[in-house]
């Protein structure tokens, strides 16, 4: 029911109790008139008779003139209690009305955090995808230049592609770091090129020369597996290994560094005790970076510092461990047995471990180290290289290669001198940042 239904209720129908009043004042008035009706009919009983009749009107007059201002009293209060009903209804209306607005302000509130959150993301994203591709672009400039300037030179001095075109593109590609066998089967896939587009032009030749490279270099890498595999459960160890001079400290110093960025606990081993230096050099990177390094004095046994360090990494909750090892490619037997060996105590610590066995090589060192790479690999289970140096070297080619002959992928590219220039190698980036220009555009 309805305020106002109420409120007209209120004023038309009487209460019980107001009924029970009126009935007992109608019962007074007429037992009054019952004993006037019975009274004789003389002066002093129509006086008395008068009186009474004034009685009784006074009477009612009084009965319903108090029945009047309780009904009004009660119809009042009614109202005041439906006014303050209505008040607390609306107020409890502005309530929830601010409650309502408070909570759309906080949904609003929330889908536009959640929106700058994306946003903030996607620009992340593509801020460093961006970064990716400038490091390469700018890291591989002076082997896209080299690559390109021995093919232009190739083209400038043949006015058409025979055999002697072909022999010659052979020297070039090795002599570009691609490798020996990379480049018999890049000169046998272009002859077949040249035959089936009948390819005459300059532009045409060099673009089919840089789309087999490419396409050869895919091939290759169909069941490589360049990522980096870290520990499902407890401490990551990452072993290096690699002769004198490559940039394997160095390597292992940015590496800290990028991992120590990432709010990773890293821990360093300085395990080549026999190269002079080699062990401050490790301890360096450690004070510049912040990070611990577990060493030993010069001529310490290799192994017994790797246990140490493995002991630290288990006791101190470290994420990462990063292994420096000797390079004394030269006595093949003597390293052998020491890499099993630090593997074996490694192992033996942590059973899955190490999960990374990684060979650094010096990218100007060209076919040097594909050498070096086949030699490694005969002693220890290399499971990815770090190609060092890259941003230094005019040919390049040397990724080709590696992945051809050795099918070891490259995990990890140095592109530059800074602390964030080594970069996890990413197969795209360096396609294009390798040949992004010298495929002509015009087709």
């Amino acid at each position: 029911m309805g305020f106002f239904d109420k409120l007209k209720k209120a004023f038309s129908v009487e209460n019980e109790d107001e009924v029970n009043k009126k009935q007992n004042n109608d019962s007074h008035v007429e037992d009054a008139q019952a004993t006037v009706d019975d009274a004789p009919s003389t002066e002093q009983t129509d006086l008395k008779s008068s009186e009474a009749t004034e009685s009784i009107n006074d009477f009612q007059e009084d009965n319903q003139k108090e029945d009047s201002e309780l009904t009004y009293e009660e119809n009042v209060n009614e109202v005041e209690t439906q006014e303050d009903v209505i008040e607390e209804n609306e107020n409890l209306d502005v309530n929830e009305d601010s409650q309502t607005q408070v909570q759309e302000t906080k949904q609003e509130e929330i889908i536009e955090n959640k929106s700058q959150e994306e946003l903030f993301e996607n620009t992340s994203e593509t801020k460093q995808e961006n970064d990716e591709t400038q490091a390469y672009d700018k890291g591989l400039e002076k082997s896209r230049s080299g690559l390109g300037s021995m093919i232009n030179s190739l083209l400038a001095n043949f006015r058409k592609v025979d055999e002697d075109f072909f022999e010659e593109l052979e020297e070039t590609l090795i002599e570009a770091d691609v490798g020996f066998e990379n480049a018999m089967r890049i000169s046998e896939a272009l002859r077949q090129e040249v035959k089936l587009r009948n390819a005459k032009k300059k532009s045409e030749v060099s673009d089919a020369i840089v789309r087999k490279m490419v396409e050869l270099y895919e091939e290759d890498g169909k069941k490589e597996d360049s990522n980096l595999h870290f520990a499902s459960n407890g401490p990551t160890v990452f072993l290096f290994v690699g002769v004198n001079g490559v940039g394997k400290t160095t390597t292992i110093g940015k590496l800290a560094y990028r991992y120590k960025q990432e709010g990773k606990r890293v821990l360093l081993c300085a395990a080549d005790t026999f190269r002079a230096g080699a062990i401050e050099q490790l301890a360096e990177w450690g004070n510049r970076v912040g990070v611990d390094v577990v060493k030993k004095p010069e001529k310490s046994d290799p192994a017994s510092v790797v246990f140490d360090a493995v002991a630290k990494v288990k006791e101190g909750d470290y994420d990462i461990l990063l292994v420096d090892t000797a390079g004394r490619l030269q006595n093949k037997v003597n390293l052998m047995n020491e890499l099993e060996k630090i593997s074996r105590i490694i192992k033996r610590e942590i059973p899955d471990a190490p999960h990374e066995v990684l060979l650094a090589l010096d990218a100007t060192t060209g076919q040097n180290a594909l050498i070096q790479a086949k030699e490694f690999k005969s002693v220890t289970n290399v499971s990815g290289i770090v190609l060092t140096k890259l941003d230094g070297t005019a040919k390049g080619g040397i990724v080709l290669g590696i992945r051809s002959e050795l099918h070891i992928p490259v995990k990890l590219v140095g592109l530059g001198e800074q602390m964030q220039d080594l970069r996890i190698f990413n197969a795209k980036e360096y396609i294009e940042g390798l040949f992004g220009n010298l495929i002509s555009q015009d087709k």
